[in-house]
Parts: C-alpha cells; structure tokens; sequence
C-alpha cells in the first residue's frame, strides 16, 4: 500500500505585504508610463480643423526613441528663438520638411524638392499660404519644417525657421478631453519619393 503523504501548503503572503507589492507596481507602472509619455493642452488656433483649442492630447516620447520623425507627423516641440522668455511654450504643428529637404512657400503652395506638396488633411483653407520670412528653406542634418494646419494663423517654422531634432518632444497619438473627441489621432502618410 502506497503511503500518501500530504500536499504541501502553499504559503499566502500576508495582506499589508500584497497592498505594499500593488502600491509599488502602480508607483513603477505611472513612472514608466510618464517617462514615456507626455500630456499636452491645446492653446490657440494653429492646428484647426484638425485640432482645437482645449483639446488635451497624449504624446509619445518613446516613438522617436525608437525611430525617426516622419513626413505628416503631429508634433510637440520647443521652437527655437524664446528659450530666455519666462513663457516659453510648447507648440504642435504639422511635420512637412525632413532633412536634406528643399521646402518652399511659393504661389501660395508649399513645395517639397520642386514638387508640389498634396495635403488632404487640410479642409478648405480658404485662402493660399502665405509667408513672409522663411519661404525658402534647405534643410540641414537633423533639421525639420513645422507647419500649423491653419496655415494663415500659425508660428510656425515660416516664422521661426528649421526645427533640431533635440527640439521634438514627441507625436500626438491620443487625444483624451474632451470626452467626444476621444480617440487615436489619425496620421496622413505620405507616399515615398
């Protein structure tokens, strides 16, 4: 006859123990999740249709850690030239030049390397561009142009010129308030030249 010998109790850690190991998990979950990603508000007009002011957004840091910016993207950046001002936003526009670009503002269009950028995303802008100071730009190693989609009421880098890559926070990907404008935020891709 076999000899059945009990099975062995597993031991339960107490319940101060599982309450301090659930606070450390949520404590190290919220720091990665802030590490890796930034929250934004919407101030002013620059970004309509597409955006609105009011609107908060998520913004991933990780994206470009992990890649490079791409044509189309929606980005958070510092804008050179207000580093010494005591209010020194954030901005988000659109990314239309990439190193090694040529981007002009001419006729009331922007041209990418001689040929006409096609813009989906803008919904009836009324009006042609227009520009007034950075209208010709060659871009240089990890240089970019930043463009509001309301073009005719956006600083952008019309205005401020090309954008280091050191400047870029991140890309939109989640806008979170208000609760009808919940949703992952769409992003053009543009055809490979």
């Amino acid at each position: 006859m076999a000899v059945i010998s009990p099975r062995p109790r597993l031991s339960r850690p107490s319940l101060l123990r599982e309450i301090l190991e659930t606070l450390i998990l949520i404590a190290l979950v919220y720091t990665l999740v802030n590490l890796a990603t930034v929250r934004f508000y919407i101030e002013g007009p620059s970004m309509q249709p597409n955006f609105w002011a009011g609107q908060f957004l998520i913004v991933s840091r990780a994206h470009y850690l992990l890649g490079l910016p791409e044509r189309g993207d929606i980005v958070v950046f510092d804008p050179p030239g207000d580093d010494d001002q005591v209010d020194d936003p954030l901005l988000i526009k659109r990314l239309i030049g990439l190193p090694g670009d040529h981007v002009e503002v001419r006729e009331g269009s922007v041209y990418i390397n001689g040929e006409p950028l096609g813009e989906p995303y803008l919904h009836d802008i009324g009006s042609p561009v227009r520009c007034s100071s950075q209208c010709d730009v060659v871009l240089g190693s990890g240089q970019y142009f930043l463009m509001g989609d309301n073009r005719n009421n956006s600083r952008d880098s019309r205005v401020f010129g090309a954008v280091d890559r050191h400047r870029i926070v991140g890309e939109a990907i989640v806008r979170y308030w208000p609760p009808q404008d919940w949703g992952i935020v769409s992003h053009y891709r543009f055809p490979e030249s």
